[in-house]
């Protein structure tokens, strides 16, 4: 995840119309092919306005009708349940190798310090600032094909990392492992986004249940896959065993998605469009997908708020590890801090976000997420040094976490709100790539805090996520919590 950059997976594309997704009890549509209206399509229809099976009305006291049980999020659809599959298989791939990178190249390849230093960093951009160009690719030619293109690119590279031995061919090989995921991510998450606004619908279950469990499975990937390398370099095989191993998870990937992943008409170009009718010919030109997303205010302020997250966020590996060892005297507790996170993500996303899913708006969950996140940095010069002086660390991580948990699948829900349905792939780069710009400007900005006395770094660090939350509250209230099922107005 690129978390915050996050990491910050890869997603199907939906079937065309008649075309049912593998193992599914009904077609994958688009917004061109909805399903047949039917009573659990209607937004307004509630439990109370249902007959009451026959079997129920038996035992029922005359003049009550038995309420019968919505479907639950936590029961996705099959293709619901191969995306959220997808994104942990590609974080244990990826994380088996990249925890170890940095060491490979220092320790084992003998390069030097800026060196490695500009590897990593030629990796992210190559990732992340091209998070747009998937996304892009993936309105323009559907999920199936740059998925599969991505997992292709990232096998290439992987094999070709286990055996580079010169800093052109590690440079080469990172730049096409980034590229990978620029491919793939978009197209997984934009998928993810439009089934959980699908499922919403049909379900009436908040789409944040969904994409919690989305991100709780990329989070579990990011937890095994360390262990995984470990294990790997414990038993001998060396930094060449990881690099293989992430390799055959994405070739299990990318078979299974060649299977089961359905083929599907790109959604950024309507159906009426191509045809050559004297009424096409002559229609004004429809605004480019980029000009709409790009000039979408109530877009860009999402990624104003989303930004400040990621900026925030990245202080996990900039700020902590500097706490860490002004409080103990050495950075080797930042791996169980670190643990903690993940473990936090895999055991409370998902209840914390069916607790806040029926109970806020999205708008209202980023708000209060960003306010969580600036209070963690609040909370570090205020608690007293605990056992080992951690505590004000571990308050840090733990806050910052909570946070997360509460704004980025608010943050994700909201987009298909905010673009149509054909941009959608597009809008899901774009929100990784300026955000990775923020973090890129950010990171200089708050690195030169770092000498500045604890309390204005601290202070510094948490208006940042403040004047996120203050940005989101200008947001449209989005669907969910007691807004589901109604186009929410900023306000």
């Amino acid at each position: 995840m690129n978390r915050p950059a996050p990491t910050k997976a890869d997603e199907p594309a939906p079937a065309p119309a008649g075309e049912r997704v593998p193992g599914a009890s009904a077609p994958a549509h688009t917004k061109a092919d909805e399903p047949p209206h039917t009573a659990s399509h209607e937004p307004a229809h509630t439990a109370a306005d249902e007959p009451a099976p026959a079997d129920a009305r038996a035992g029922t006291p005359a003049g009550e009708r038995p309420r019968l049980r919505p479907r639950l999020a936590s029961a996705p659809t099959p293709y619901l349940r191969l995306l959220t599959a997808t994104q942990f298989a590609f974080n244990i791939g990826f994380y088996a190798v990249l925890p170890y990178l940095a060491t490979h190249l220092g320790g084992g390849l003998g390069m030097a310090g800026w060196l490695v230093g500009l590897v990593l960093g030629l990796r992210t951009f190559s990732q992340q600032g091209l998070f747009v160009v998937g996304g892009a690719l993936t309105d323009r030619y559907g999920p199936r094909p740059v998925v599969l293109a991505g997992c292709t690119l990232r096998i290439a590279g992987f094999g070709w990392l286990a055996f580079a031995g010169s800093t052109a061919t590690v440079i080469a090989a990172v730049l096409l492992i980034g590229f990978a995921a620029a491919l793939f991510s978009p197209a997984v998450e934009s998928e993810a986004a439009r089934e959980a606004v699908r499922h919403e619908r049909d379900t009436g279950a908040p789409r944040a249940h969904v994409l919690a469990l989305f991100s709780a499975a990329g989070q579990a990937g990011a937890f095994i896959g360390p262990l995984l390398g470990s294990l790997l370099l414990l038993l001998g095989g060396g930094f060449r065993a990881a690099c293989l191993a992430g390799a055959a998870v994405f070739v299990g990937v990318l078979a299974g998605h060649a299977r089961l992943m359905p083929r599907a008409a790109p959604v950024s170009e309507p159906a009426d469009a191509r045809a050559p009718d004297a009424v096409t010919r002559t229609a004004p030109r429809a605004r480019s997908p980029w000009r709409a997303v790009f000039t979408n205010r109530a877009f860009l302020l999402l990624c104003l708020a989303y930004s400040s997250y990621l900026v925030a966020y990245n202080q996990l590996y900039l700020s902590l590890p500097v706490e860490v060892e002004r409080a103990t005297g050495s950075g080797a507790a930042l791996g169980w801090l670190f643990a903690l996170s993940s473990l936090l993500v895999v055991v409370a996303q998902v209840p914390l976000t069916r607790l806040s899913a029926r109970r806020i708006a999205p708008r209202t969950a980023l708000a209060t997420g960003l306010g969580t996140v600036a209070a963690g940095f609040a909370a570090v010069p205020l608690a007293p040094a605990g056992p080992g002086g951690l505590l004000p660390g571990a308050a840090l991580v733990v806050l910052l976490t909570l946070g997360q948990m509460l704004l980025v699948p608010a943050a994700r829900g909201l987009v298909p709100d905010l673009v149509e349905d054909r941009q959608l792939g597009l809008a899901t780069g774009a929100l990784s790539s300026l955000s990775g710009i923020a973090v890129l400007a950010g990171s200089a900005a708050t690195g030169a805090l770092l000498d500045a006395p604890a309390p204005v770094r601290w202070a510094a660090l948490a208006a940042v996520p403040l004047a996120g939350a203050a940005l989101a509250f200008t947001l449209p209230a989005g669907r969910g919590g007691k807004d589901r099922g109604t186009r929410a107005v900023a306000g």
